[in-house]
C-alpha cells in the first residue's frame, strides 16, 4: 500500500502525461499541493520529490525527457531513488517489505527512507521499461 508521497508521485505523473504540466518539478508541486492542503512541511519535503525528480531525470517516465530537474547536490537521496528502482526492477516483492530493500539499499546504516520508497513505488507502474 502507497503512502501519501506514493500517491503524490502518482498525480505528479499523470499531470505530465496529460499534458497539463510539462515540468516535472511544477508537476510535483501541483500533486503536493492537491495531497498535502494542509501540511507546507509535507508539500517541502525534499527527500520524496528528489527521488522524483531523479526518475523523471533519467527518463524513466513516459512523456517526459530526460533532462536535469533537481541537479546534483542532492547526490545521496538520487544514488537512494536509482538504487530502489533497479532493486524493484529485479524483484518487485521488495514491493511488499520496505525494510528489506531498505536494509539493501543502505546495508545496516540507520537512516530512515524517508518515503522515497513509496515515491518509486508509486511510479512504477508508468515507467518506461
Amino acid at each position: 500500500m502507497l503512502n501519501k508521497f506514493g500517491e503524490c508521485a502518482k498525480l505528479a505523473v499523470e499531470l505530465l502525461q496529460n499534458g497539463k504540466i510539462k515540468n516535472p518539478v511544477l508537476a510535483w508541486e501541483k500533486a503536493a499541493f492537491f495531497t498535502f492542503p494542509n501540511s507546507s512541511s509535507s508539500r517541502k519535503k525534499c527527500c520524496p520529490k528528489n527521488a522524483f525528480l531523479t526518475i523523471c531525470e533519467t527518463g524513466r517516465v513516459k512523456g517526459v525527457p530526460a533532462g536535469i530537474y533537481c541537479g546534483d547536490r542532492v547526490k545521496e537521496n538520487k544514488n537512494y531513488a536509482l538504487k530502489i528502482m533497479d532493486l524493484l526492477k529485479n524483484n518487485s516483492e521488495f514491493a511488499n517489505n520496505k525494510q528489506k530493500l531498505w536494509k539493501f539499499v543502505c546495508g545496516d546504516s540507520k537512516i530512515s527512507h524517508n518515503s522515497q520508497i513509496d515515491v518509486v513505488i508509486g511510479t512504477l507502474g508508468i515507467c518506461k521499461k
